[in-house]
């Protein structure tokens, strides 16, 4: 542990984060974000800025009938203009109607910021910095000063970007936050700059990074470890062109590498559900592979390493990934062992000896079909049913004896797919038909309705994506095709794979699989 002084953390994916290409909040999702940064044990959250749109001012009102157990929620705005006093100034007002305890305002660091962007003196940017705090203390409990581009400023001109901070500082300033606002900092120097702000200032210091140079986490890190007591970041790293430094990794390496008590054990086991949940929100596939949080962040598909974790999981993982609420996954393809297949049955709950000598054909088989195009990585659920049918414990549900599929267009008119089935169920057989905007989703239709009224919980299946890759891309049309289906039943999602010349015959294995690992769970009482 670096000392016994506690790391304050301070998340700003409301504000920064919404800014990131494609994201766009409602309040509502903001509040329930707010809700789980909570949870996690967030000290500070940027709620937005009260100033700039009505959707914020909104969420400032809203999460006031919203209890919170820690985190102490913050409005966001800049310094006052120059020749307007801040009890005026329009900007400073809505962030005192926000009604928050804690303020943060930006003000500028780098001497070419005020001379040219705001066309003022340097000695007026330091008086609005000073006139804007001392106000606003008289106001709030708490102020925040963020020094944009205080790295740039520093290295630029270092007495004026320092004497900017000083200012915060006579005007009683709670925190003095360093802003990397270009992200073009690099490691060694923040920590030289940050041991020269130390000499100067006495104000407790925190650290805000964006990552263009994908440095920011490592700059935050280092920040800390020189003494910087308020780390700023966002959820997944998201943010203004690259992003900021991303809380999802930053939160665990003080926690478990520095040993720095920022979240309790507790907290830090909500931080991969909170990763997910903040993806959804946003409308974005999450991540898999973010460190820490990420699907693949402890993945194992070489069957070296396979065998080394079924012995001793240190062998190959630097943490435990319960800590951080993951789990381990043992992936399988064609660089598996027979390791990778015992771990799966495990996982399964197959009863499978490393002497059996099954282990040795599924392994073969396995490696043959992913010769041919086969992929079970993501496709899970044909793995566990070619492991049962290689061990003869896999129940054929039902028997197709054809279908058929018609697409037809036209004229102007979008094309209409209809599929014709018939399958054998003990012995019935159903004969049937049904539509869809296309020819898979049309058999896809029909399968369904024939098995329905024999297996009502087909009803809890939907169909999450549908991937297709083009395998000989020398071939034309006529190419090796693989499909993969990700399938959902409200309570897990599985993956199935389909490999053929033709792609209705790819979906359909693909859809058969997908229905008989359906039917395999609810007889199994997964």
């Amino acid at each position: 542990m670096i000392d016994s002084i506690p790391v304050k953390i301070y998340d700003t994916t409301l504000r920064d984060g919404s800014q990131a290409e494609d994201i766009s909040f409602s309040v509502e999702d903001k509040v329930r974000i707010a809700q789980k940064l909570d949870e996690l044990g967030i000290h500070y959250i940027e709620g937005g800025w009260p100033g700039s749109n009505p959707k914020d001012l909104q969420f400032f009102q809203e999460i006031k009938s919203v209890s919170l157990s820690l985190a102490k929620i913050v409005a966001f705005g800049s310094t006052c203009r120059a020749g307007i006093l801040p009890k005026n100034d329009p900007n400073i007002r809505a962030l005192i109607e926000a009604g928050t305890k804690v303020v943060t305002i930006v003000g500028k660091s780098w001497d070419i910021h005020p001379l040219e962007a705001l066309k003022i003196t340097l000695d007026q940017n330091l008086e609005i910095i000073y006139s804007s705090i001392q106000f606003l203390k008289g106001c709030v409990e708490e102020v925040l000063f963020d020094a944009e581009h205080f790295f740039d400023g520093f290295k630029n001109n270092p007495q004026y970007s320092l004497s900017t901070l000083k200012a915060a500082q006579e005007a009683k300033a709670d925190w003095i936050v360093l802003c990397d606002t270009n992200g073009g900092t690099f490691p060694g120097e923040i920590q030289s700059i940050v041991q020269e702000v130390k000499n100067n200032i006495a104000v407790p210091l925190g650290i805000h990074v964006h990552n263009d140079t994908e440095m920011a986490v490592a700059n935050t890190i280092l920040a800390v470890k020189e003494g910087v007591r308020m780390v700023h970041g966002t959820i997944n790293g998201y943010g203004e062109r690259c992003g900021n430094a991303n809380l999802c990794s930053v939160i665990p390496n003080l926690k478990l590498k520095m040993e720095i008590d920022c979240v309790t054990d507790d907290q830090l086991k909500k931080i991969t559900e909170v990763s997910r949940f903040v993806s959804e929100l946003a409308n974005l596939p999450h991540n898999k592979y973010l460190p820490y949080v990420g699907e693949s962040a402890f993945a194992h598909k070489g069957g070296v390493h396979v065998s080394a974790i079924r012995k001793k999981d240190a062998t190959y993982e630097h943490i435990s990934p319960e800590r951080v609420g993951n789990h381990r996954r043992v992936l399988i393809s064609d660089l598996s062992g027979e390791s990778n297949v015992l771990y799966k049955a495990g996982e399964f709950k197959i009863d499978l000896e490393s002497k059996d000598p099954k282990v040795r054909k599924i392994l073969d088989d396995l490696k043959h079909l992913e010769s041919e195009g086969f992929q079970f990585e993501g496709a899970e659920g044909s793995f566990e049913i070619l492991i049962k049918k290689a061990l003869g414990q896999h129940k054929r549900f039902f028997e197709l004896m054809g279908f058929r599929v018609i697409v037809e267009k036209k004229t102007e008119e979008e094309a209409l797919s209809e599929a014709t089935i018939m399958v054998r169920v003990g012995d019935q057989v159903e004969h049937t038909a049904a539509v869809g905007n296309g020819p898979v989703n049309a058999l896809d239709n029909a399968l369904r309705k024939a098995l329905e009224k024999f297996y009502p919980e087909l009803k809890e299946v939907n169909l999450l994506d549908y991937k297709v890759r083009i395998l000989s891309t020398k071939d034309g049309t006529r190419a090796q095709t693989r499909v993969l289906i990700e399938s959902w039943d409200g309570k897990s999602k599985w993956g199935t794979v389909g490999v053929s010349e033709n792609i209705i015959q790819a979906s359909w294995q693909a859809l058969v699989d997908s229905i008989d690992y359906k039917l395999l769970k609810e007889e199994n009482g997964k």
